[in-house]
């Protein structure tokens, strides 16, 4: 594409005779690299779930380490990733890291197949699907300046929201891919279950391998470095002197960091608690609901307040988190499943919603670097919430131990929003 000489999105004329055009398109391309990236990133939410079905010999820990573990690196390179598209540009940084995507998915399409893979290798490679995780942070802030601030919320929910459907799409595919032989003699043989059933669980990870390639390519022609936001690290480290940088990263580690958390943690948890059930047939159904809402977050936010709605939307995340409680303590599958498909439908609105106050609260260029960041610090939920589960079965052999320590998340939450943003005399309103 062209070299874009000026860019201005607040200006009316400039956004309506040219910006606009520019701005889409680099979001739709920015939609499917971001979508792949979640799909990477949470691969082996899915995929640990049946490594010992087919010849491994793992323990429930080392199980829930490896659906951990990405959450732990991935949120560790958001940390950094969130200042690239400003060092790098923002195009230039998607080609980057959307590559890097194949390392991952072509390590675990072939270490998979040998049952004598070791624990180490497997935990490296669940390490190296951080990468993923880290893209969002980058992409949010690239994305964040291509908009003006009236479309900042329904902008980077549309980006986020279809992004986070990479959650659900990979929980919903991969029990499909893996029983299809599609790829039989191209990327190896097949495993036998213990029940004797064939499956080729390399799937999982090949299957995504050409849409890496092709969303690359798309990125390298199709994307724009935008002139006057380029910054360096010392000129963005400034976010961390605001106190509200921190108080938005409490906020959104509550919603994104709940999420990503529970969706890293559902597939295992309900094997752990309702054994009777196919965890890999349902799984899919909660981060479905929470990414495909995160965009009408945004869009209602843009429209009532971004405050507002996050603090009504805690209230709904608590009862809903006592639901789960209930249900699981009645050992009813349904009535826990359709409270946890609730909870996760309140951290989608939550995450669109307080995305929309960050640009409300921090002038255009502290906002991109404070998207990243919060997104960051958040996304520690992906590894925190699989551990958490995991002690709590452990030490009670109950995920009820957990649940009531994130209820006291929220609790705490409710009042930090209330207090600093939705109160009548809040210090800033937004």
């Amino acid at each position: 594409m062209g070299r874009i000489k000026h860019w201005d999105p607040e200006n009316s004329q400039n956004w309506i005779s040219e910006g606009k055009h520019h701005a889409k398109r680099n979001l739709w391309i920015s939609i499917p690299s971001l979508f792949l990236a979640f799909v990477v990133w949470q691969i082996w939410s899915v995929v640990a779930v049946k490594l010992n079905d087919v010849g491994f010999n793992f323990t429930s820990s080392e199980l829930f380490t490896l659906a951990a573990l990405p959450g732990l690196v991935g949120a560790t390179l958001r940390i950094f990733f969130t200042f690239m598209p400003g060092i790098f540009g923002g195009k230039n940084w998607t080609v980057i890291s959307t590559a890097a995507l194949l390392l991952p998915a072509l390590g675990i399409g072939f270490a998979v197949q040998n049952t004598a893979t070791s624990f180490t290798t497997m935990a490296i490679l669940a390490a190296l699907c951080g990468i993923g995780g880290g893209n969002f942070s980058s992409s949010m802030a690239n994305i964040s300046f291509f908009f003006p601030k009236k479309l900042k919320g329904a902008a980077n929910g549309l980006n986020a929201g279809i992004g986070n459907l990479g959650v659900s799409a990979v929980q919903f595919l991969t029990p499909i891919v893996i029983t299809a032989g599609a790829f039989a003699g191209i990327v190896g043989s097949s495993q036998l279950m213990k029940d004797g059933k064939e499956v080729w669980i390399q799937n999982a990870a090949f299957i995504w391998v050409i849409p890496i390639v092709i969303v690359t390519i798309c990125a390298f022609f199709g994307m724009d470095n935008l002139p006057n936001t380029k910054q360096s690290f010392k000129e963005q480290s400034v976010i961390f002197k605001n106190k509200h940088t921190w108080i938005m990263s409490w906020l959104y580690t509550m919603c994104f960091g709940s999420f990503i958390g529970y969706a890293a943690a559902f597939p295992l948890l309900i094997k752990s608690e309702f054994p009777e059930v196919n965890a890999l047939q349902l799984a899919f159904l909660g981060p479905l609901v929470g990414a495909s809402v995160r965009p009408i977050g945004g869009w209602i936010a843009d429209k009532i307040g971004g405050a507002k709605i996050t603090f009504w939307d805690i209230i709904i995340m608590i009862a809903a988190t006592v639901g789960v409680i209930y249900f699981l303590n009645e050992k009813n599958f349904t009535g826990f499943l359709i409270m946890f498909i609730i909870l996760f439908f309140t951290t989608g609105i939550a995450n669109g919603s307080t995305f929309r106050m960050i640009p409300i609260i921090f002038e255009p260029k502290q906002a991109a670097p404070v998207l990243g960041f919060t997104a960051a610090i958040a996304a520690y939920g992906a590894f925190l919430i699989p551990k958490v589960f995991s002690w709590s079965i452990s030490i009670s052999n109950s995920a009820n131990l957990a649940l009531y320590l994130f209820i006291g998340y929220y609790v705490i939450s409710l009042g930090v929003c209330w207090f600093f943003y939705s109160r009548k005399n809040a210090e800033v309103k937004c």
